[in-house]
């Protein structure tokens, strides 16, 4: 993802508009309509304000203790139809058990 590991900053993910850009444009590019999007850690700093803003081009949504649920109210969450299975770790104090808190106000999801 650019701007994480040894790829270089790019200012175009700044914001969460970017980077719902940017995983816009990589879904149009690889010919994607409606797939399932599985966000481990990092990318949920991608996938979450995607899922919030056009969760309605998503066939499903796959976290795993994805980074920045707390970023967003529950409301915002209540918002979203996207059928979720959220994926936790009950050894995973840390993140997991903070996602899994904000993930469970999305009304379509499954845990386990």
């Amino acid at each position: 993802m650019p701007g994480y590991g040894d790829s270089p900053p790019a200012e175009t993910v700044a914001t969460a508009q970017g980077r719902v850009a940017f995983l816009d444009h990589v879904l149009q590019e690889l010919g994607m309509q409606r797939p399932v999007l599985v966000s481990p850690s990092m990318s949920g700093r991608f996938a979450l304000p995607f899922l919030l803003a056009q969760g309605d081009r998503l066939a499903g949504f796959v976290p795993i203790a994805p980074v920045g649920t707390k970023d967003y109210a529950a409301e915002q969450y209540q918002q979203v139809q996207t059928p979720t299975l959220i994926l936790y770790g009950d050894r995973d104090t840390g993140l997991g058990t903070q996602a899994l808190q904000s993930l469970r106000h999305l009304p379509k999801h499954r845990v386990a």
